[in-house]
């Protein structure tokens, strides 16, 4: 993939990657903080909490959906305005969802926030990029994903404490203000990243060839196993571990952690090879489920595996984009927003699988049901090792190739 390189010292740089980590933590926590207030959003709009749950899928439709569409509508603008309107979207949005009590109009402004957030991930990947040298390609990258799991560890839990207590239009309101810093920042600390490469329909081609294709399938796996067991986490501590109460936040936040500090360091894995380093992944989420299913009475070793647990799920996710865009070569820019809808996907399947399990069978179930996935990930992650980046000669001009390392 070509990539239009910035002119910016080490210093700018990481000015930039902080101001794009903090878009992604704020953008992440708007996404998830419904879950955490869903019984007081489904008061005050008078609807039942089924219907209330609607927000989180439609928000997963508007990330999936709408995130890939503007990407490829705004594939020939700067990164940093596309990065800017989305950011002012998402705002917009949110405020409008502030001051509505039309539970319909919230459902719209759900799927127009899903996508603000993809189209935004997508410009942060290639700004990160942009800034650092292509051997940092993957560092930068997991420095971005990162701000994502951080809002799972830290940014729900916070903005459902501030729902309990300013109410749910309190916590959307802190979410805005993230926001507006987030933009402040844009605005003074990305410089310009012009558009690289041909139009959509060109880069189409390349960014949904069969191998590309095969690795959004690993991705798809990949959260298919760990969403069909992390989704019924809980009642899995409580029935199966006996964990109740405040204990249970300490055993999430463990497992955040992890997830948080797994994509920092599965960055520099990418930069490493992001080939071997999914294989290596996907057995250590194998081996991290399999354990917690034998040791799910003894909560020490259950809090040990949690942490393996999120830490090898998130080390892969960095080499999961760079294998993405590195195999999309010239339809990188357009990829860059495919491992997000694939990832959404396998979130839903995974729940839905996970679901099935409990119903059927134990709360250990579910657990089960994420190591035979996990399995698959590793025979995916191996067959995909085999795939080359396509070798095609494209006119530019001052541009810097982006190579996955051998």
């Amino acid at each position: 993939m070509s990539t239009q390189q910035a002119a910016v010292s080490p210093g700018r740089a990481n000015l930039a990657l902080a101001t794009l980590f903090l878009g992604m933590f704020v953008l992440g926590s708007g996404e998830l903080l419904v879950v955490g207030v869903l019984d007081r959003i489904a008061a005050d709009l008078q609807v039942t909490i089924p219907a209330a749950g609607t927000l989180v899928t439609v928000y997963a439709l508007g990330l999936a959906i709408g995130g890939p569409i503007l990407t490829a509508l705004t594939i020939k603008v700067d990164r940093k305005l596309v990065l800017i309107g989305s950011v002012v979207l998402f705002i917009a949005c949110n405020v409008i969802a502030v001051l509505t009590a039309q539970y319909g109009l919230f459902l719209v402004l759900r799927f127009l926030i899903g996508a603000s957030q993809g189209l935004f991930i997508a410009g942060a990947f290639i700004a990160a990029m942009a800034v650092v040298t292509p051997e940092r390609m993957g560092a930068a990258i997991g420095i971005v994903i990162s701000g994502v799991a951080l809002s799972g560890a830290l940014g729900v839990p916070l903005g459902t404490l501030v729902g309990q207590t300013l109410g749910w239009r309190g916590s959307f309101v802190a979410i805005v203000v993230g926001a507006v810093i987030t933009l402040v920042g844009l605005l003074t600390l990305i410089p310009s990243v012009p558009p690289a490469g041909a139009g959509a329909a060109h880069q189409a081609k390349y960014a949904f060839a069969p191998k590309v294709l095969a690795v959004l399938f690993l991705n798809f796996i990949v959260f298919s196993a760990t969403f069909a067991a992390l989704t019924y986490l809980v009642p899995f501590l409580q029935g199966v571990t006996g964990i109740s109460g405040g204990m249970l936040s300490v055993f999430l936040l463990a497992y955040g952690a992890a997830t948080a500090i797994g994509s920092f360091r599965g960055g520099k894995f990418a930069d490493w090879n992001a080939s071997r380093t999914l294989i290596i992944g996907s057995i250590g989420l194998a081996a991290s489920l399999l354990v917690l299913y034998f040791v799910g009475t003894i909560a020490w070793l259950v809090a040990l595996a949690l942490i393996a647990w999120g830490l090898s799920f998130y080390s892969i996710v960095p080499s999961l984009q760079v294998r993405v865009i590195t195999l999309a070569g010239p339809g990188g820019q357009l990829a860059q927003s495919l491992p997000v809808s694939a990832a959404n996907v396998g979130i839903a399947f995974g729940a839905f699988a996970g679901g099935v399990a409990i119903d059927n069978y134990t709360a250990s179930a579910p657990v089960i049901a994420g190591f035979i996935f996990a399995l698959v990930t590793i025979a995916v992650a191996w067959g995909t090792s085999y795939l080359k980046a396509p070798v095609v000669e494209e006119p530019s001009t001052t541009t810097q190739t982006a190579t996955e390392p051998a």
